[in-house]
């Protein structure tokens, strides 16, 4: 974590009070009356909510030239989007997740995961106007609406307790966000929006269609930097040619002997020494582990689980997305107090507790369930938890496993291994991992990319992902003179 605070933000937002009677309003992008649950107003409410969510669940990157790139890009092509008064906001947040998302209002995301796979200005302000679109044509209103009506849980149909969640700072809310699903037709709609807000604004967005085949790449590697934007945009092949086939036919439409800005030189220098990858002072996961250098702690991470690294917390849950992990600091004086706090709050049924110490360190630890009821009493469920308070290094720490009573025998043991790995970390070669920055480098003659790879140092096991970093095969050939991304510092290995 990049820093653990115990700052907890609200984790219901009173979706429901804004849902009134359904209306038609006239969607912005189609022109077409359509059935709204929510107002204009009310969606800017919602994403001003959503905002300090996303901040705290992610950060902020801290690279003011990047981040007024970024907002100086996405106000030009606001203003000349079907819904320009909007108050539009654009963030670069600290992940190595190659991700860009927006939620209702105008709040739009880029990861520097994303920023870093980017090799030009264009293929930036391609998806850029693609994430523009899904707000400006509502579709982050209409999932949103869906998801409040049906009362889809965060995990696997779950619907969390109020109190349980307050201790949880909304308990995967913010995935919930990062990964929100739109249906295909939203998808085509938005892409053809990137390309058609894209070129407005003078970019080819020819780069946009050659963007989706680093994300179709990206998607076969098991590398840890796998798009969240692909998980949640399929099909990349497919829309690597309609987009192609749609930018074709609005610069057809613009007329002939117009320019368009592609600027690959000007983006990469953009990026250089822009922190890659995880970065290790906030905790990195390495071999099914997780280490914290700063704060000198370890835990591992159960088999084929998920693992989402924020501010205030880390976060893990299972492959079939039934069960959640938490590890945050906790509220109390000691390990005991922290327990009983957690206990009252979350209105915890305790089946057993123990304080039986983890690694020869201090810590209480107890099983329980909480019981949920539907708002109109006809339904409940129970969420069985057990949850970890370990005192160490003048912290106390929580470890908490989740899922429904009738699943947490599945999942028990996986819980258990790894709040019960949580111990120090005094390994050197951990503790002194450094990060990895971009490095844009001059082709010094005429060489493949993989001959100019290995004369930055890039070992061999990692050629590939450098090769998908740099939009471009190893075999290819760079005439001299040409700009190319290697990396600095770190371990490369």
């Amino acid at each position: 974590m990049k820093r653990f605070t115990q700052t907890l933000y609200a984790a219901g937002l009173a979706l429901a009070a804004l849902f009134l009677l359904p209306n038609c309003a006239t969607n912005p992008v189609t022109g077409k009356k359509q059935v709204s649950f929510i107002s204009e107003q009310q969606e800017i409410q919602m994403g001003q909510s959503y905002d300090p969510q996303v901040v705290a669940e992610m950060g902020v990157y801290d690279n003011p030239k990047l981040a007024q790139f970024l907002s100086e890009k996405g106000m030009a092509m606001a203003r000349t989007s079907h819904r320009p008064n909007l108050p539009w906001s654009f963030k670069l947040v600290d992940s190595p997740v190659v991700n860009a998302f927006a939620v209702p209002g105008g709040f739009v995301y880029f990861t520097r995961g994303i920023m870093a796979h980017f090799n030009n200005e264009a293929q930036f302000a391609g998806v850029l106007g693609h994430e523009i679109g899904h707000v400006t044509a509502r579709h982050t209103v209409q999932q949103q609406s869906k998801q409040t009506l049906a009362q889809i849980g965060l995990i696997g149909g779950m619907i969390l307790s109020p109190e349980l969640a307050s201790q949880g700072e909304s308990l995967m809310q913010g995935m919930q966000l990062l990964f929100l699903k739109f249906g295909r037709d939203a998808e085509s709609q938005s892409d053809k929006l990137g390309v058609e807000y894209s070129t407005g604004i003078g970019y080819d967005a020819r780069e946009m269609a050659g963007f989706f085949s680093t994300l179709d790449r990206l998607s076969g590697g098991s590398d840890n930097r796998v798009p969240t934007f692909l998980s949640t945009h399929p099909d990349p092949a497919d829309r690597e040619v309609r987009v192609q086939q749609l930018a074709q036919q609005y610069q057809a439409a613009e007329g002939p002997g117009q320019k368009y800005d592609v600027n690959r030189d000007g983006y990469l220098r953009l990026i250089d020494g822009m922190l890659y990858g995880e970065d290790p002072n906030q905790g990195y996961v390495e071999n099914g582990a997780f280490y914290h250098p700063q704060l000198k702690f370890q835990f591992s991470i159960p088999r084929n689980w998920q693992l989402l690294n924020s501010p205030s917390m880390v976060q893990m849950v299972s492959n079939d997305q039934k069960s959640v992990m938490q590890m945050k600091l906790a509220q109390g004086a000691d390990q005991r107090a922290a327990a009983q706090s957690f206990i009252q709050e979350t209105k915890l049924n305790v089946a057993s507790q123990s304080e039986r110490a983890i690694n020869g360190l201090p810590a209480y630890t107890v099983l329980g369930d909480v019981t949920q009821t539907s708002q109109d009493g006809t339904q409940s469920q129970t969420i069985r938890v057990l949850a970890s308070f370990i005192s160490y290094g003048g912290n106390t720490y929580m470890m908490l496993g989740m899922a429904l009573a009738q699943d947490f025998n599945s999942y028990q043991r996986e819980i258990e291994g790894s709040i019960g790995s949580f111990s120090q970390l005094s390994d050197p070669s951990k503790l002194n991992r450094q990060p990895e920055r971009i490095k844009i480098v001059t082709n010094p003659r005429s060489q493949t990319l993989q001959q100019a790879l290995q004369s930055q140092g890039i070992p061999a096991d990692r050629m590939n992902e450098l090769a998908i970093l740099n939009g471009m095969q190893l075999n290819e050939t760079m005439p001299a003179g040409m700009l190319f991304k290697a990396l600095a510092g770190g371990n490369l290995r």
